[in-house]
């Protein structure tokens, strides 16, 4: 039976549903992040055009509408809605509301599933950096075509590409559409371009595939039309996975980090393009940790040969 797995790493923590050693939903927190559910007392900036909630660390919230009785600067206690977005637009500010407004509603997992920790490495075994690929390059393949995947500020947009006839394709790219989605773990609105078919039948069928796919996880969805164009619309409570590898060299860090601590133990030397290891010195205490993991000395080699997927641990 499918069960939620956690693996607590350096500078993010990490979650994956796995049946055997089978991905079929993932999710990362980087450290830092204020969970969806998280509350936080904050002071009013301002209240037009729109309510703005100011953090201690000068982080800055839009809220759905101003706090009852706050005047600018009052403070209140806040609920983040939904962190901040990294990706194409960093304008997309975290959003929050006033925590008397609504019941806590936690961003987290099944209660039965938090968590078993993944101390064998089952994420390794089942597929994490092939997935962590997938995020960084926008490209998912499947039996008989490939997904393409892309961020644009209205929603995330997945091209399906193939050589099948497109009856077939329609059925299959809308099946791996839904596995991607959950696995990337987009949100929000989404738009699937599939194959165009004439018959009624097959674009109905295209959409149950879809559904499938989806795992009964809550979600919204158009019909397929005669272009192909099927629109997805699932609760936005974090960023996805594409949307962290926007960051790519804070994302390839993570990951460079994530492999060395799994990947032996003494000292090492961490071989890494130079916006990698620019990451990696801001955060110094990334490598203190590793250090304590391996119980050994960490290096930096700064190689701008690497591309940024590319950076390793060396021997030493």
């Amino acid at each position: 039976m499918p069960e939620w797995v956690s693996e607590q790493g350096i500078g993010e923590t990490r979650f994956a549903l796995l049946d055997g050693d089978h991905i079929l939903a993932a999710r990362v927190e980087p450290e830092g992040m204020m969970a969806a559910g998280t509350r936080v007392e904050a002071r009013l900036k301002v209240t037009r055009p729109r309510p703005v909630a100011l953090l201690e660390n000068g982080g800055e919230v839009l809220l759905k509408a101003a706090p009852r009785g706050v005047t600018e600067g009052g403070r209140f206690m806040l609920e983040i809605t939904r962190p901040a977005l990294p990706g194409p637009e960093p304008w997309k500010r975290a959003l929050g509301r006033a925590a008397a407004d609504a019941p806590a509603a936690f961003d987290t997992l099944d209660a039965a599933a938090l968590m078993v920790p993944d101390v064998a490495d089952r994420l390794g075994k089942a597929g994490w950096d092939e997935l962590l690929g997938q995020a960084a390059d926008g490209r998912v393949a499947f039996a008989g075509g490939e997904l393409l995947l892309a961020l644009t500020p209205a929603m995330t947009v997945i091209d399906v590409d193939g050589w099948l006839a497109p009856e077939e394709l329609a059925i299959a790219g809308a099946r791996a559409a839904g596995a991607a989605i959950r696995r990337l773990d987009i949100q929000g609105n989404i738009g699937i371009d599939l194959p165009s078919v004439a018959g009624k039948a097959a674009r109905q069928a295209a959409a149950e595939a879809l559904d499938e796919s989806l795992g009964g996880e809550a979600f919204e969805r158009t019909g397929v039309n005669g272009f192909g164009l099927l629109q997805v619309v699932r609760p936005r409570r974090r960023p996805s996975l594409l949307e962290l590898a926007h960051d790519a060299a804070a994302f390839a860090a993570r990951a460079l980090l994530r492999r060395s601590a799994l990947g032996g133990h003494g000292p090492v030397r961490l071989a890494a393009h130079p916006t990698v290891a620019a990451v990696l010195e801001r955060n110094g205490g990334w490598l203190d940790e590793l250090a304590r993991q391996r119980g050994g000395a960490i290096s930096l080699r700064v190689d701008p040969g690497l591309a940024m997927s590319g950076s390793h641990a060396e021997p030493v």
